[in-house]
């Protein structure tokens, strides 16, 4: 059983997270103040800040250190919230709201928004490399910074985005919407997870075990997503509920129902952790608990 609860671990790794941003955000160069502005607007705007906590979980359930996760942490949180500046943007999900106030888009304007967004995704791998300066050797370092852009980028999250767009023209199969929300949603946390497990010094095997982990949770969440976009609470969630039928956008209860849906929630998540059981890390249980707090949340 852990000393505390896994919501005391996420609200006090948060706040360090939080410290972490703030800090990495671009200080000492001549960068223009309504960009840096920008930047921070949406890069501090709160959140679950899951995906850099993932990192941190799979570092310490390998035996690394705090110190050498967080400038990965940081990296992953500044692409997530590039990919949200941009989703928000009215050529893509043209969302008013996020994270419980007015988007990127509606205080600084499109072009501002879209250049925040450049800034966050390219700064992400100067704030990765820094794992360098805390121990983490330079091959783990590029092997990271690597697999972020595969991640990140027209192989990961970027071709999720893709074929999410030209699903509004209307997907007529599942198989189509698992690709969306395994590229759009899952390989970033996969990347979390496997990054964190190379500077814990994870085997082989342990890496392909957390990055099993991190799709099959991952897929889970983002159906949870779809679940609460049809009966979540608006005032929890931040956002506007059923901005999905809104934007005649498919989803997994449309699909299999309500029902089959939270099967598949549960039946994923297990299958995520059965991978971790077999890799016999040697501190598995945060990930065991932010699993099931990832699946079961309410917002």
């Amino acid at each position: 059983m852990s000393d505390s609860s896994i919501s005391d671990y996420i609200k006090s790794y948060a706040q360090r997270i939080e410290v972490e941003l703030l800090s990495s955000l671009p200080g000492r160069w001549p960068v223009p103040d309504v960009l840096r502005e920008a930047m921070a607007y949406s890069l501090m705007a709160g959140g679950k800040r899951i995906r850099p906590i993932l990192v941190i979980a799979a570092a310490e359930a390998c035996g690394g250190k705090l110190e050498a996760a967080l400038p990965v942490a940081c990296a992953v949180e500044m692409v997530h919230t590039y990919s949200l500046i941009h989703d928000d943007l009215p050529a893509l999900d043209n969302d008013d709201y996020r994270r419980g106030r007015l988007t990127n888009h509606k205080v600084f304007g499109e072009a501002m928004a879209i250049l925040a967004g450049d800034a966050l995704l390219t700064h992400a791998f100067y704030a990765a490399s820094g794992a360098a300066l805390h121990g983490v050797p330079a091959d783990t370092v590029l092997s990271i910074v690597r697999e972020l852009a595969e991640y990140a980028g027209p192989r990961g999250m970027v071709g999720g985005q893709v074929a999410d767009m030209q699903g509004e023209q209307g997907l007529t199969r599942l198989d189509e919407l698992e690709y969306i929300h395994l590229h759009k949603t899952s390989d970033l946390i996969a990347f979390s997870l496997k990054a964190g497990g190379r500077i814990g010094g994870a085997t082989e095997e342990q890496l392909e075990a957390l990055e099993t982990f991190g799709t099959n949770v991952g897929l889970a969440f983002q159906i949870q997503d779809d679940i609460l976009d049809v009966v979540g609470d608006e005032g929890k969630l931040g956002k506007a509920v059923h901005s999905d039928e809104k934007q005649q956008k498919v989803t997994y209860p449309y699909f299999i129902g309500l029902d089959e849906s939270r099967r598949q929630v549960a039946e994923l998540t297990e299958l995520g952790k059965e991978a971790i059981r077999r890799a016999r890390l040697a501190n598995p249980e945060r990930l065991f608990e932010l699993a099931d707090y990832l699946v079961g949340r309410d917002h």
